[in-house]
């Protein structure tokens, strides 16, 4: 594997709150911005991370803590994290008493979502989009200058007419139906909005490609869990990535105020499908476009998978995004998108997914039908689903 491959901590949700030096998140490289020159501590604006015990937000707060661009880095969660040499603010971040623990905070970047592939989909939305919307109002009332929300590429849509790669300006043209899209496209409502319910505060917006890296777990990712790589005749998808570690240097650059405005983050260019198959070793099964949509429809009507139908295009359909905000600012990535499927395909040794639905050992006997992406043999896959759920 790349050395440049960077690892990403995971928070314990009992760890207490201690002094010391401060400890960079493991493994995570340095790479993507350069350290700026040397400022009077006292004149550096401070920032807030929410979600700072935890996963993207763990990272991000110990690669800030160390980055010189910040006077202090205070870390908010709804309990403390392990990561010293920050200051940890304990507060529910869809409370708004968050506003009160934003005294002294210039910037404060929001990470603190629920992206996980199996979570009920009402309550993840309702999470998402209050907290984002706390946050906020919180930023406004408490003076905070810059509010740094982090989405994704994906509200740009998935279509199969998309131009390769698509200008960051182009219109955001995802569904806004159940799905974690539907809850970023909401949130880029907000920040929309934001500029006329809370003037005088700036709203930065990350738009990060298909994510990779240790924990990330979701749709795109399954996809490659699966025996065949579900392809649509007539239409060649182009594969963009994004591993964790670029993300965070353009994240620090958003939060030092160095880009602005709403911009994606990515590894530059694209990846063929043929490219894919070839380093990834797995075959493609290509399927009318009627017959893979209307059994996908099928299967999450059925609650076999979690995928709704327009989950299915961001695995069919190209969603590529030109880099350029960063590019101007001087970011380069240090992940090209053939490492990241490498980081990848790594993280899915010993799972196996069916239209994103990850299988259990006892579940072995319906892969014949995952060979077909679930589209072949559906019928096989719900009565088996469904005996294992009577007999449990």
């Amino acid at each position: 594997m790349s050395d440049r491959v960077a690892k990403v901590r995971q928070g314990r949700s009992d760890a207490s709150e201690r002094k010391g030096p401060r400890r960079r998140a493991a493994g995570l490289p340095r790479g993507g911005v350069s350290r700026p020159a040397a400022t009077p501590r006292e004149d550096l604006p401070a920032v807030a991370v929410t979600g700072a015990a935890h996963d993207l937000g763990l990272a991000l707060t110990g690669r800030l803590a160390q980055s010189g661009r910040f006077s202090r880095v205070v870390a908010i969660d709804d309990h403390r994290g392990d990561l010293t040499g920050v200051i940890w603010r304990v507060v529910d971040i869809r409370d708004p008493a968050l506003a009160g623990r934003l005294a002294g905070i210039d910037v404060i970047v929001h990470t603190d979502l629920d992206l996980a592939a199996g979570s009920e989909p009402r309550a993840r939305r309702a999470y998402n989009v209050r907290g984002a919307q706390t946050v906020l109002t919180a930023a406004a009332a408490g003076g905070v200058r810059r509010v740094v929300l982090v989405t994704s590429a994906m509200v740009y849509g998935a279509r199969p007419d998309n131009p390769v790669p698509m200008a960051e300006d182009a219109p955001l043209n995802a569904d806004p139906d159940g799905s974690v899209v539907g809850d970023f496209m909401e949130i880029e409502q907000l920040a929309e909005r934001s500029p006329r319910t809370n003037p005088g505060i700036a709203i930065t917006v990350v738009r990060p490609a298909a994510l990779v890296g240790e924990g990330i777990d979701t749709l795109i990712t399954r996809h490659f869990e699966a025996p065949r790589l579900l392809a649509v005749k007539g239409c060649a998808p182009r594969w963009q990535f994004c591993h964790i570690a670029d993300l965070l240097s353009a994240i620090e650059l958003a939060a030092a105020g160095e880009v602005r405005g709403a911009f994606a983050v990515g590894s530059p260019g694209w990846l063929e499908q043929d490219e894919v198959e070839g380093l990834s070793g797995l075959r493609r099964i290509e399927l009318p476009a009627g017959i893979t949509f209307a059994t996908a429809q099928r299967l999450h009507r059925a609650g076999i998978t979690p995928a709704l139908v327009s989950d299915l295009h961001y695995v069919v359909y190209p969603w590529v995004v030109d880099c350029k905000a960063l590019r101007e600012a001087g970011w380069q990535p240090t992940v090209s998108n053939a490492q990241a499927l490498e980081v990848l395909l790594e993280q899915r040794a010993g799972h196996l997914a069916v239209a994103g639905r990850r299988l259990a050992k006892k579940d072995a006997t319906i892969t014949a039908a995952g060979a077909t992406v679930a589209v072949i043999g559906t019928a096989a896959i719900v009565r088996q689903v469904r005996k294992r759920r009577r007999e449990s």
